[in-house]
């Protein structure tokens, strides 16, 4: 925290400086796109976005900024990398209360059989259209189911995603714009990680 920060109330330091969720598409996977999770906190900071943690290894990080423009700051944070490691991954954006929203939104949460490790949530950059939204859910998945809410897709894989055969290149065709997965214990857990940083400062 700078200086100039000390002393002020913990409820404007919070308003001040908001507790975003990054998550970067494609990193680490198959050998491709290294980065390693030191470097992305140090980009973070070279950026001044603050207090940065990371989770696992798939390009997860929670940070501190007063910046409010997410459109600017993913770009920022694509050119950063860029710059430094010589990909361009996509970033995508979630507030902490952005990210309650989509664990409340999550429409299997009433049914039993569900296995956390097996629900993926896609989030997109932008809504879909309606015409997006109509043919996604014309995509023949089965087994997997596929829900819609937001700029979030819910996918269930009862088999498990390792051996699914779901049309990943299909999904990017209908969509039209950037979007990463993430399963249910790694959204509870990121959600987890920006709460408790809201509490302190």
């Amino acid at each position: 925290m700078s200086n100039n920060l000390r002393g002020w109330p913990c409820s404007i330091l919070r308003c001040l400086m908001p507790v975003m969720i990054c998550m970067l598409r494609g990193v680490n996977v198959g050998g491709h796109n290294k980065i390693s999770m030191e470097a992305l906190r140090g980009l973070c900071a070279s950026l001044k976005l603050r207090d940065s943690r990371t989770y696992v290894q798939s390009g997860n990080v929670v940070f501190r900024t007063d910046l409010r423009d997410q459109s600017r700051l993913c770009k920022s944070l694509e050119s950063a990398i860029e710059k430094k490691l010589g990909f361009r991954p996509a970033v995508l954006l979630r507030t902490t209360a952005g990210l309650r929203t989509v664990v409340a939104n999550n429409p299997f949460a009433s049914r039993k059989d569900i296995e956390p490790a097996k629900l993926l949530v896609s989030f997109l950059a932008d809504a879909p259209s309606a015409q997006a939204r109509k043919d996604l859910l014309g995509i023949q998945a089965d087994p997997e189911e596929v829900r819609i809410a937001g700029r979030e897709l819910y996918i269930y894989f009862p088999d498990g995603m390792g051996r699914s055969n779901f049309p990943w290149a299909r999904l990017d065709k209908v969509l039209k714009t950037h979007n990463t997965g993430r399963n249910w214990n790694t959204v509870m857990k990121l959600l987890e990680i920006a709460e408790e940083m809201e509490r302190s400062v």
